[in-house]
């Protein structure tokens, strides 16, 4: 009955691809059924990085909507992928909402995937899905923000069930896995082993064979702008950072400043935040 009653949502899929073409990355394959677009790419970087923001005109997920995205970043290619605000996550009546995103980059390409926070709503069943395909040499630097309720308004998130997934593959073998179920008013939530209350949980995966020797870096620049808790580790060729605290806009903050260092590490590219993001 569920499933049949989720095709009465928004069913919106967006298909992009990216190619190399002389001295930038473009566009090269777009495809939308559903309310589910792109704006016009920009190019604010010399070496013709791609930036592409991703649109949802309803401005938030409903029961039964379904928001599948599928991109492809050729060889060589170099793109960073955005939203204008956050995904919103609205109260349901018993279905669930889902944002699936499947990201595969190939050989030489680049794919920086820094969405804004998603908020999800006090009485919300959201089903948020992440996967990354990389290939033996490319190179994947993405995170998410995930509050749970409203902490600006007071809310709390007493009600609904929230279940994620982010996980990155190299050559199909899992470098980073990462599942979780959040049940409203459950144990975990408010639980010291858990997230002791805190509403706001975010997770950044650097994916790059020179990852090796920044761990302390990285610790040092989150630790910096994140007053309350931040941690960084490196496990076989990625680097992850994990941020639990108040404000998705701290968090945000402690994560843009690791990104900052390691886009100048990796790449030599000095960080060039969307502008998007200052609006």
């Amino acid at each position: 009955m569920e499933a049949a009653e989720h095709r009465s949502g928004w069913d919106a899929r967006l298909e992009l691809g990216f190619s190399r073409i002389a001295q930038r990355t473009v566009v090269s394959r777009r495809r939308h059924h559903g309310p589910l677009l792109i704006q016009r790419p920009f190019y604010p970087e010399q070496d013709g990085t791609c930036h592409v923001y991703i649109l949802h005109p309803p401005g938030g997920v409903v029961a039964g909507d379904t928001l599948s995205l599928d991109v492809e970043v050729e060889a060589e290619a170099a793109v960073l992928i955005t939203t204008p605000a956050a995904t919103k996550f609205y109260r349901s009546s018993g279905l669930s909402g889902r944002q699936l995103s499947r990201l595969t980059v190939a050989s030489g390409a680049r794919l920086e995937w820094l969405p804004q926070e998603t908020i999800v709503f006090d009485g919300a069943r959201a089903d948020i899905q992440t996967r990354v395909e990389l290939a033996a040499d490319a190179h994947f630097l993405g995170w998410d923000m995930l509050c749970l309720g409203r902490p600006a308004a007071a809310e709390r998130y007493l009600r609904g069930h929230t279940a994620q997934r982010f996980e990155v593959y190299r050559s199909g073998r899992p470098l980073w896995v990462e599942r979780a179920s959040y049940a409203a008013g459950g144990e975990l939530l408010d639980a010291p082993w858990g997230l002791a209350g805190h509403p706001v949980v975010g997770s950044l995966v650097c994916a790059a064979a020179q990852v090796d020797g920044l761990l302390e870096q990285v610790r040092r620049a989150g630790c910096e702008l994140a007053r309350e808790c931040f941690a960084a580790t490196h496990l076989d060729g990625v680097l992850v950072c994990r941020y639990l605290g108040e404000s998705a806009e701290q968090g945000r903050a402690a994560f843009e400043a690791v990104w900052t260092l390691l886009r100048a590490s990796l790449w030599d590219s000095p960080a060039s935040p969307p502008r998007i993001w200052l609006t």
